[in-house]
C-alpha cells in the first residue's frame, strides 16, 4: 500500500505536467494571434492601395497628367508651349537637363506648337546641365526655324538660369526680376587653424601629387589655387561666349549690339529686370501670358513640363513597404518555430 507522501508526490508531478501543457497552449495562441494581426495589417494596406487606385483611375479627371503621359488636346487651334525651369539646375532635380530637354523635344514635336516659352525661376546650378539645355535649344531652333523660343524670367534668372535663357530668340522679365550673375564660383571652408587649436592631426594619403588639392583640412598651396582659377576662368569664358552668341541676333536687330562689349555684364553682378533691359540682357518686360498673347500670338498655353511620375514613386514605396512587411512576418514565423 503506497504511503501518503508518495501519493502527494504523484499529484505534484501531474500538476506540473498539466501546467506545462497549458503554458504551451497559451504561448501558441499568442503567437497565432500575432501572426493574424500582422496579416490583418498587410491586407488592410492592400485594401487601401486598392481604394487609392480606384480613386485615381476613375474619379481623377487628369489621371493622364498624374502619371506623366502626354496631354493631347482635341482642339485644332495652335498653342504656346511652356516648359518650366524651376529651382537648382542639377542632374537629380526637376530642372535637370534630362527633364528640360524631354519637355523641349515634346513641345517642338507637337504640330500645334506655334512658339515655345521657357519660364525660368532659377539661381543657377551646374554649368554642365545648363550647357546641355543650351545646346539642345540651339539644335531645336535650327531644326525648327518656324518655331521661336522665348525665355521669361520670373523671380530670378541668374547664372546657369541665364545660361539657358541666352539660347532663346528673346528674353523677357518682370521689372523686379533678378537677372544676371554671369560668372563662375567655387567656395568652401578651411579648418586648418581649428584643427591646430583642437590638437587634431590630419592624415591624408594620396597617389598623385595634386590629388588632395584644396583639401579643407590642409593648408592651401598657391599652385593649387592658380590651377583652379584657370579652370574657373575657362568655364567663365565659355559662359560669356554662349551669352554673346545668343544675344547677338536680338541686339543686332535692335541696333544695340555694342551693349555686349560692356565688361560689367560678365562680372557676376545681378540686376533688376528694368536694369537688365537697359543693359541689353533682356528684350522686354512681360510675363508668360504676355509673351504668348502679344508676341507669339497664341494665347492658349500648353504645359510641356515633365511631371513627376507619382505612380512610379508610389509603386517603389509600396514595394519597399511590402518587402519590409514580409520580412517582419518571416522573422515572426522564424521566432515562433524556434
Amino acid at each position: 500500500m503506497p504511503s501518503k507522501n508518495s501519493t502527494w508526490e504523484g499529484l505534484s508531478q501531474d500538476d506540473n505536467w498539466e501546467r506545462d501543457v497549458l503554458n504551451r497552449l497559451a504561448f501558441a495562441t499568442l503567437n497565432e494571434q500575432r501572426r493574424n494581426r500582422k496579416w490583418r495589417v498587410f491586407f488592410m494596406l492592400l485594401f487601401f492601395i486598392y481604394i487609392f487606385l480606384i480613386y485615381a483611375t476613375i474619379l481623377e479627371p487628369d489621371w493622364h497628367r498624374f502619371i506623366g503621359e502626354d496631354d493631347e488636346t482635341a482642339s485644332a487651334d495652335t498653342h504656346t508651349a511652356l516648359i518650366e525651369v524651376q529651382g537648382i539646375i542639377a542632374s537629380e532635380t526637376e530642372a535637370s537637363a534630362d527633364q528640360i530637354v524631354s519637355g523641349l523635344r515634346k513641345a517642338f514635336k507637337d504640330n500645334k506648337t506655334k512658339g515655345v516659352i521657357l519660364r525660368i525661376n532659377s539661381p543657377g546650378g551646374s554649368p554642365v546641365q545648363a550647357g546641355y539645355i543650351n545646346d539642345e535649344i540651339r539644335r531645336l531652333r535650327k531644326k525648327h526655324p518656324e518655331i521661336p523660343v522665348y525665355a521669361v524670367a520670373t523671380d530670378i534668372c541668374a547664372s546657369g538660369g541665364y545660361y539657358i535663357a541666352a539660347a532663346a530668340d528673346e528674353i523677357y522679365a518682370d521689372k523686379a526680376s533678378v537677372v544676371g550673375s554671369i560668372g563662375v564660383l567655387m567656395d568652401g571652408f578651411g579648418f586648418v587653424e581649428t584643427m591646430n587649436k583642437l590638437g587634431v592631426e590630419r592624415r591624408l594619403l594620396t597617389a598623385g601629387e595634386h590629388k588632395g588639392f584644396l583639401d579643407p583640412f590642409s593648408p592651401m598651396k598657391e599652385d593649387d589655387v592658380e590651377h583652379i582659377k584657370t579652370v574657373l576662368n575657362d568655364i567663365h569664358v565659355q559662359f560669356i561666349k554662349q551669352v554673346k552668341e545668343g544675344r547677338e541676333k536680338s541686339l543686332t536687330n535692335k541696333g544695340k549690339l555694342e551693349l555686349l562689349d560692356n565688361p560689367i555684364l560678365f562680372s557676376g553682378l545681378v540686376w533688376t529686370g528694368e536694369q537688365a533691359l537697359e543693359l541689353g540682357l533682356v528684350d522686354g518686360l512681360g510675363s508668360s501670358s504676355y509673351v504668348a498673347r502679344e508676341i507669339i500670338k497664341a494665347e492658349k498655353i500648353k504645359d510641356f513640363t515633365p511631371k513627376p511620375n507619382y505612380l512610379d514613386r508610389f509603386a517603389e514605396r509600396l514595394g519597399a513597404t511590402m518587402a519590409n512587411t514580409l520580412t517582419q512576418l518571416f522573422k515572426l514565423e522564424s521566432n515562433t518555430i524556434q
